[in-house]
């Protein structure tokens, strides 16, 4: 199938980045056998700007752009994520040069974000189909419109989540949580309270907090496969299925993953896999439990660690999103559909 993936594929990067959920879509979407054009429209604005400046370019050209690729691509299926510049009405162009064509939109974004729950509602307009990394249990707020609502979870990608963590006994950090985002939460109260109940040689690092610096490209990779138990705080907890791309991170790393029980995961995850709490005494008792029992993390982790690779890697999601979207059978047993 003919497929134009419409996103920010953070081109001008330069390598600072591997953990994209967009790229893990494009990268799934070829395993799974489709000829894809990436179209990144944050990148294109800056190429067609003066001086590479984004904000001298006119939305006009970058969407004239999109339509251009269309016409000279011919796509079967077109797949746009977070792609703020690409604008409802050129979609509808789309589908005019291109009658019979079906739409997909992702955002892999929280509902509790006013503009984020917004920008969902006017995709809905134009997409045949919506999928989104919160439950569809909480998705009913968008119905009525145009698109059909479907959850997409946070896949992992096995050239990108290649430690196992799960294996070895000699990791050095014992719990991480990266964060660097302050806005609509208050996971940090948790996150002091722990630094100030964990025993002294605990070695629980937090970078983007407490003026740690913000890890990105290979030295996330690395503290990410050099740590026993992760910490998959979300900055609002009780939403359906609703997780940080984190998880999927540690979770595809080996490592032990802490996640709060009121997303209700064990909906379709194994037992003996996530490590759930519903309070800062449940999760710091289940932290000291397992720290003190390096065989049982071990099998714990090794557990989700298959799961997520066998169950939730990016080729069966790419491929999820596919065959929904055209209205296809689906070729596999997907676990998170209801």
């Amino acid at each position: 199938m003919r497929i134009i993936h419409v996103d920010n594929h953070q081109q001008r990067k330069y390598g600072y980045t591997s953990v994209s959920w967009a790229l893990k879509l494009y990268t799934g979407l070829v395993r799974a056998g489709h000829n894809v054009l990436a179209f990144s429209d944050r990148d294109v604005a800056a190429f067609e700007a003066p001086f590479r400046m984004r904000e001298l370019v006119s939305r006009k050209k970058v969407n004239r752009r999109l339509l251009q690729s269309v016409e000279a691509f011919e796509p079967d299926l077109v797949i746009f994520g977070h792609c703020d510049l690409i604008d409802n009405e050129t979609f509808g162009e789309i589908r005019r040069l291109r009658p019979g064509i079906v739409i997909a939109a992702c955002n892999n974004d929280p509902l509790f974000v006013p503009r984020n729950s917004d920008n969902i509602a006017r995709r809905c307009e134009i997409a045949d189909a919506m999928f989104v990394s919160t439950g569809i249990d909480d998705l009913k707020r968008y119905e009525g419109k145009r698109a059909s609502l479907w959850h997409m979870p946070n896949p992992v990608d096995p050239s990108v989540e290649d430690a196992d963590c799960s294996q070895r006994t000699d990791l050095d950090v014992d719990l991480l949580f990266c964060s660097k985002s302050q806005a609509h939460t208050e996971r940090g109260k948790l996150v002091t309270a722990l630094r100030e109940q964990l025993p002294p040689d605990f070695n629980f690092r937090t970078p983007g907090m407490f003026d740690e610096p913000t890890l990105w490209g290979r030295d996330y990779d690395r503290i990410l496969a050099n740590s026993k138990m992760g910490l998959n705080l979300n900055r609002q907890e009780g939403y359906q299925w609703y997780s940080s791309a984190r998880m999927a991170q540690m979770a595809g790393n080996g490592l032990l993953v802490f996640t709060h029980a009121s997303a209700n995961f064990a909906d379709f995850m194994p037992e003996e896999t996530l490590a759930y709490f519903d309070s800062e005494e449940s999760l710091l008792a289940g932290i000291l439990e397992f720290h003190a029992d390096d065989a049982r993390r071990r099998h714990w982790a090794s557990r989700c660690r298959e799961f997520f690779h066998r169950e939730i890697n990016n080729t069966l999601y790419a491929q999820y999103i596919v065959e929904t979207s055209m209205n296809l059978p689906h070729s596999h047993d997907y676990v998170w559909i209801k």
